[in-house]
């Protein structure tokens, strides 16, 4: 990147940095894959790691983490692939290179270390599989 063009930035980074990070506490890094309509509710103390993929129509609230399971110098290891029309509720860790699947409703307080699959409720410490949802519950999200 040129630099005049890093000068001419630097205003909006401090601004981010001062603002989202530290005073919404708010950490999504630019390199971060987010869908259209991400939606955050009450977004304070959310940390999403720059390789995790959250797809449309996605809702996360506050004192949520999604990120890797490795706790190395580096944070490598794989990061979560979040479905389209995933309800993340507060309080909620999502760790490691695992997949959630499309219209999955995430309990508050859950911790999740495994795949879920599409349609799903899940909620506990470590999550499970409540129940799947009915067609008519899927297509009500749609509607309202």
């Amino acid at each position: 990147m040129p630099r005049f063009v890093r000068w001419f930035f630097l205003p909006y980074a401090i601004f981010y940095r001062f603002f989202v990070e530290w005073v919404l506490c708010i950490e999504i890094p630019w390199k971060t894959h987010i869908g259209k309509d991400l939606q955050l509710f009450h977004g304070v103390a959310l940390v999403i790691n720059d390789r995790t993929i959250v797809g449309d129509n996605c809702v996360l609230r506050h004192s949520t983490t999604i990120g890797v399971a490795n706790t190395s110098a580096d944070f490598s290891g794989g990061a979560p692939v979040l479905g389209n029309n995933v309800d993340v509720g507060s309080n909620v860790v999502i760790l490691g290179n695992i997949t959630i699947g499309n219209n999955v409703s995430i309990g508050a307080g859950s911790i999740v270390v495994k795949d879920i699959p599409e349609v799903a409720v899940v909620v506990g410490n470590p999550a499970r599989v409540l129940r799947i949802k009915s067609t008519e519950e899927i297509m009500s999200t749609f509607v309202g």
